[in-house]
């Protein structure tokens, strides 16, 4: 099993959901979080008094899939997400070691 996690910009949250449901995806935990990378924070205007911030809006995408599917929802966000723009986001793959169902306690591949 895989756990990838994706953080995006929001705007892209529909597009990435959409095409990670035509690959099966069952679920994914989706987070408001905020940080910087290369864009270094933002400027914007408030009460008519322009400032910057430091941290940029962003969504934290999480889904845990099978290993054999782990390329394909990694391609699949990467597309979806992509503007072609600084500041698309990142994606991280990461191995899990186990996953239960709480309610039915079904182990691993079978608690997806």
């Amino acid at each position: 099993m895989k756990l990838v996690i994706a953080v995006i910009k929001p705007f892209k949250l529909d597009e990435v959901r959409e095409a990670l449901t035509t690959l099966g995806v069952a679920g994914m935990t989706v987070t408001e979080v905020k940080g910087f990378g290369r864009q270094k924070g933002q400027t914007e205007i408030y009460r008519g008094a322009e400032y910057s911030t430091n941290m940029v809006p962003k969504i934290k995408i999480e889904v845990v899939c099978a290993a054999a599917i782990a390329d394909r929802v990694v391609e699949a966000v990467q597309q979806a997400a992509n503007t072609g723009a600084i500041g698309d986001g990142k994606i991280f793959v990461l191995d899990v070691g186990q996953a239960v169902r709480i309610r039915t306690g079904e182990t691993d591949d079978a608690a997806l």
